[in-house]
């Protein structure tokens, strides 16, 4: 299974990522690669509990993911 997941960098340095498929999936790292090795686990975990719990396992529904430029408009 592939999960997207969204990496934001953090305000107090780091990253911190979410996966918009799995509702409270959330990990943090000091770099890139390692927020992406610990929301791999993170998932893992989060898969695992919800079997555990005889949870649906969520499939990611191929998010789009795209930037859109706005123009500041002076008031």
């Amino acid at each position: 299974m592939e999960y997207t997941i969204l990496i934001h960098k953090a305000d107090e340095g780091g990253f911190w990522a979410e996966v918009p498929a799995l509702s409270g999936c959330f990990s943090q790292g000091e770099t890139i690669e390692e927020t992406i090795a610990n929301t791999k686990e993170a998932i893992e975990l989060h898969i695992s509990c919800l079997q555990e719990d005889g949870e649906e396992i969520p499939v990611d529904n191929e998010f789009i993911i795209s930037r859109i430029r706005v123009e500041t408009v002076a008031v």
